[in-house]
């Protein structure tokens, strides 16, 4: 289960920039193609955030579609894999959206 190595990593990335904060809120987009299931990191999130910053914190996380970009005709498709085929039957396929897991916003108490 690498949600668990993952979860840690943005547990300790908060906790580096924020280290006498108060997290009430994590934002997180995690792609479709990113290999890393949502509901697996909601899970350690509790786990993996108890005695930290983000204790008791709540986990917001978006799923965008993944994207992919055909070299051949030059259109951009949904992607549904990471081994993606284009429509036009081409394989020369770069994903261009996602595959990532970013942290977009952390929101911390006033009374800090």
């Amino acid at each position: 289960m690498h949600e668990l190595a993952v979860t840690e990593s943005v547990i300790a990335a908060i906790s580096t920039q924020l280290p006498d904060s108060r997290v009430v809120v994590v934002h997180l987009e995690i792609g479709r193609l990113s290999g890393v299931m949502p509901d697996a990191v909601r899970f350690c999130f509790e786990l993996a955030g108890e005695g930290t910053c983000v204790e008791g914190a709540r986990l917001d996380i978006t799923e965008p579609e993944g994207v992919g970009d055909c070299a051949d005709c030059g259109v951009s498709f949904p992607a549904r894999d990471p081994l993606a085929m284009c429509p036009c039957g081409s394989a020369d396929v770069v994903i261009s959206g996602g595959a990532d897991l970013t942290i977009k916003a952390v929101e911390v108490a006033d009374d800090v």
